[in-house]
């Protein structure tokens, strides 16, 4: 088995609230996206990782000692982000060696994705050709024409909806054909797999773990931090 993993991490953190990019905020001793790219360098299954970002953004910028001391793995490749989160992908995907046949696109945003989740969705991904951790739907969900106020139109049964997570797993041939098929501009593209779905392929969906969280408020890095600190404590 060989496996590439994609990070996008061009994205600007608007929502996060900082005058910083939310990948390089301290995660108790290091940045976050040095939590997400060590999880991964410490696979042997993995033989390559490829980082999608500017190179004048604050994540090629950034001068952290544990970061740049994982840059140097010979595992890793940077290339130049997009201007949405598929396009970056597809750089990356277009940057992964021919020779791996599986690929991960995982949010750099996610530091804690633990080996059992990867192991679950990467075996998934063999049965089936792509997979993707998924958690059900705990909230209610109503549908309406937003943005708020606004009337509900209906509550949509949650037994069958299920939240994404990360990493999105599939054949690195496959997903490079998905792009170059997609029906819809890629900037309306809001989920990797989503492009196997548009090219007619099936995508399955693996247990997840509601740890496996996306930093996208500061609310979100404090959870985080108590999650790290807890692994560290057991």
């Amino acid at each position: 088995m060989s496996l590439a993993v994609i990070l996008p991490a061009a994205g600007s953190s608007s929502r996060f609230g900082a005058a910083r990019n939310k990948l390089v905020q301290m995660l108790a001793d290091k940045p976050v996206i040095a939590h997400t790219l060590g999880g991964f360098l410490a696979r042997q299954d993995v033989k390559q990782v490829v980082i999608a970002a500017d190179d004048d953004s604050d994540v090629a910028r950034e001068e952290h000692a544990t970061w740049l001391e994982l840059l140097k793995d010979q595992r890793v490749k940077r290339v130049p982000g997009g201007r949405s989160r598929a396009h970056s992908v597809l750089s990356a995907l277009r940057a992964v060696d021919e020779g791996i046949e599986w690929v991960a696109v995982h949010d750099a945003a996610r530091p804690l994705v633990s080996d059992a989740v990867i192991d679950a969705t990467l075996e998934l991904a063999r049965k089936h050709g792509a997979a993707v951790p998924a958690m059900p739907v705990a909230l209610t969900i109503k549908k309406a024409a937003g943005p708020l106020p606004a009337k509900a139109e209906c509550t949509v049964p949650r037994h069958e909806l299920f939240a994404m997570q990360t990493p999105q797993i599939a054949r690195r041939t496959a997903l490079l054909e998905a792009f170059e098929r997609c029906p819809i501009p890629l900037d309306q593209v809001t989920d990797d797999m989503q492009l196997i779905e548009l090219a007619g392929g099936e995508v399955w969906l693996a247990p997840g773990d509601e740890r496996n969280l996306k930093i996208t408020t500061q609310l979100d890095l404090k959870l985080a931090e108590m999650l790290v600190v807890k692994r560290g404590a057991d």
